[in-house]
């Protein structure tokens, strides 16, 4: 039988793999973020739509490169909870 601690374990656990797997991504995003802010204060562009094309770009490239190592930590945390289905019916 589950219990609420085995419950929380999941949660927590699939918790951690969400960061883990979109942190790469955020911190691409956030650092292209930053620079292009810094270009607007420099040259004084104050347009608010000039940083979703650069940001677009670059999360689908770091989609492109670790897009598999993505997939690779999301299938390692489902065949772990599926091999683990049989311990928490009992």
């Amino acid at each position: 039988m589950i219990t609420q601690g085995d419950i929380i374990v999941i949660a927590k656990e699939a918790i951690y793999t969400i960061i883990v797997s979109a942190a790469p991504l955020l911190l691409i995003s956030l650092v292209i973020g930053l620079v292009i802010s810094i270009f607007q204060t420099v040259t004084s562009i104050q347009e608010q739509t000039l940083t979703f094309v650069p940001k677009i770009l670059a999360v689908f490239i770091g989609i492109m490169l670790i897009g598999s190592w993505m997939l690779d930590v999301l299938s390692n945390y489902m065949v772990r909870l599926w091999t683990d289905f049989s311990v928490y019916l009992s």
